[in-house]
């Protein structure tokens, strides 16, 4: 669990032909945006998630199941029930990342393990992938497309971000992030729903008796 830890923390012309298609291809792109956005944005929502990380350089792979809700701007909560039960929450400011098996809480200020987008940040706000990443489609079917975000080159966690989404209803069915190392996680989300959350759905009252560790 210490690796889906790190990468969850440390969480997408040749030639006048060629540069049409290109055109076509990014103009293709914005409009599957348009979707995500008249679908996702400033909308809350839940989805059941499996998680796979792999750790490239030492060929190591983890997976991990909950679900998981999020609530525009930069509210999210992430509770995990296999292997083990833990919660990662925050309101968009202070980030809590609970142990229930080990009575401790770790927190901090959200900001630095969210800005660049790691972590599914980006779920919480859609509008963050039109203005931090270059957008392509790099495979579509009749059921689905695949876009991918590339993030400038001075983003100090992600690389890559790969969204595969539904033609008919723009619904996220994948979400994988590549970061600077070459390490993945793979997010596979099902049953979504839209629904109406409390802000104080992503907040956290410390159990009396658990340690707090502060992440700053």
């Amino acid at each position: 669990m210490k690796l889906l830890r790190m990468l969850f923390i440390a969480l997408l012309c040749y030639g006048w032909i060629h540069a049409a298609a290109a055109s076509d291809t990014g103009a293709a792109a914005q409009t599957i945006l348009d979707g995500l956005e008249h679908q996702y944005a400033g909308r809350s929502f839940s989805a059941t998630f499996t998680q796979t990380s792999v750790m490239t350089a030492l060929d190591i792979s983890e997976t991990a199941s909950g679900r998981a809700w999020f609530s525009h701007p930069g509210k999210m909560k992430w509770q995990y029930l296999e292997p083990e039960r833990h919660d990662i929450i925050t309101n968009g400011t202070t980030l809590w990342i609970y142990r229930p098996d080990e009575n401790q809480v770790m927190r901090g200020d959200a900001t630095p393990f969210f800005a660049s987008g790691a972590g599914g940040a980006f779920l919480s706000d859609i509008s963050k992938l039109r203005d931090n990443f270059t957008v392509t489609i790099t495979e579509s079917t009749d059921q689905w497309v695949e876009l991918q975000l590339d993030a400038p080159p001075d983003n100090p966690d992600i690389q890559t971000i790969r969204i595969q989404v539904t033609q008919k209803d723009f619904q996220i069915q994948t979400v994988a992030t590549v970061n600077t190392i070459g390490d993945v996680t793979r997010f596979e989300l099902s049953d979504i729903r839209f629904l109406e959350l409390p802000d104080d759905w992503f907040e956290f009252a410390v159990p009396p008796g658990t340690s707090v560790i502060d992440m700053n």
